[in-house]
């Protein structure tokens, strides 16, 4: 049995016994029922994902998957692929955004190069886990094969089961690829069939004719490559990218060790649709950190049927909101376990 099949097979249902404990205090606690609206169900949820009626948050990590693009050559990003890499260099020495929110939550950074068109060195934060350097151009066929979309899901796998090692509570997804909110428009179009123009956005700030050619090069790939809507592994070979695999396999290795993952912006949402594809109770982990500017991230979290816990009009990726997300997370349960029900605080319950 491979990682990924042995991952798939671990996935089961929430514990809906702890769930129910969970709900009982809520409805103890010193509060109109329901006055906390999706804290209260926040934290319920994640006592069914972890299985304990009363959670904690304290071990939190963000995983960052990195990769390149070969469709970038064909003018798809504002930037060029040399940018990645710079970028990783950047979130190693701790100088990005994500970083600096990571900080403010108390959430440790790791980064995996699953596919980065050069080779970084190897240092403390850094895993290298590399598929190959960067995608082919998927407007010339598949980005990857099978094999090697088997290859980048676990590598997010492995990333996710290495950080288990230091204590887990919960963990957020993160991304770093000039050109990924590409296969990410391919991807959505895809499964949820609406046009591209529709679920293609500006990226990294194309201008009105790039954005045209951007919708166009995305019709293209997807005419080319006819990737099958309901296979996560042909939809990820065919328009996906190295870091979106390794993404999918963060979700399911949470998923399968029980570990809420809040997912990020429009190309962890694309991740997370090749997750539920592989696992549709995958889908039950996930927590959605935030609403993307980009314009194909609602129909994304509408396929898979995940409300963002904030709308902050970011577009960055890196797991900024995912990170965010994580304090409403960490929020939610220390609200459920700390906050006094209505007997131990001697205040009267309502009368019915």
């Amino acid at each position: 049995m491979t990682l990924l099949d042995s991952t798939l097979a671990a996935i089961g249902p929430l514990d809906r016994a702890a769930m129910a404990a969970a709900q009982a205090r809520q409805d103890l606690l010193t509060k109109p029922h329901g006055a906390l609206g999706r804290l209260e169900a926040i934290s319920v949820q994640v006592a069914g994902i972890t299985g304990r009626a009363l959670p904690h948050v304290s071990n939190k990590a963000v995983i960052v998957m990195a990769g390149d693009h070969g469709v970038v050559a064909e003018g798809v990003s504002a930037y060029p692929s040399a940018v990645t890499p710079q970028m990783v260099l950047n979130f190693l020495r701790g100088g990005a955004a994500i970083n600096v929110l990571a900080r403010h939550v108390g959430a440790r950074v790791l980064v995996v190069d699953a596919g980065v068109a050069s080779d970084i060195p190897v240092q403390p934060g850094l895993v290298v886990k590399k598929v190959a350097y960067g995608t082919a151009n998927m407007r010339r066929g598949p980005a990857m094969t099978r094999a090697q979309a088997i290859q980048a899901v676990e590598a997010g796998i492995e990333a996710l089961q290495a950080e288990l090692a230091g204590g887990l509570d919960v963990v957020a997804t993160g991304d770093m690829g000039i050109g990924n909110t590409t296969p990410s428009s391919a991807i959505v179009a895809a499964v949820t069939g609406l046009p591209v123009a529709q679920v293609t956005g500006r990226g990294t700030g194309i201008d009105g004719e790039g954005l045209q050619r951007k919708v166009a090069i995305i019709e293209d790939v997807l005419r080319a490559n006819q990737p099958d809507p309901h296979d996560g592994l042909d939809l990820l070979a065919k328009v996906g990218g190295f870091e979106i695999g390794g993404i999918a396999g963060v979700i399911l290795g949470a998923a399968a060790h029980r570990v809420p993952v809040v997912v990020d912006g429009f190309i962890s949402t694309a991740a997370a649709i090749i997750a539920g594809l592989l696992a549709p109770q995958a889908r039950d982990y996930m927590i959605s950190g935030h609403k993307s500017v980009e314009i194909g991230h609602r129909a994304a979290l509408e396929y898979l049927g995940l409300v963002p816990l904030v709308d902050l009009d970011l577009r960055l990726g890196e797991g900024t909101g995912a990170v965010l997300g994580i304090s409403l997370v960490e929020a939610a349960c220390k609200l459920l376990c700390e906050m006094a029900t209505f007997d131990a605080a001697g205040v009267e319950r309502r009368q019915v």
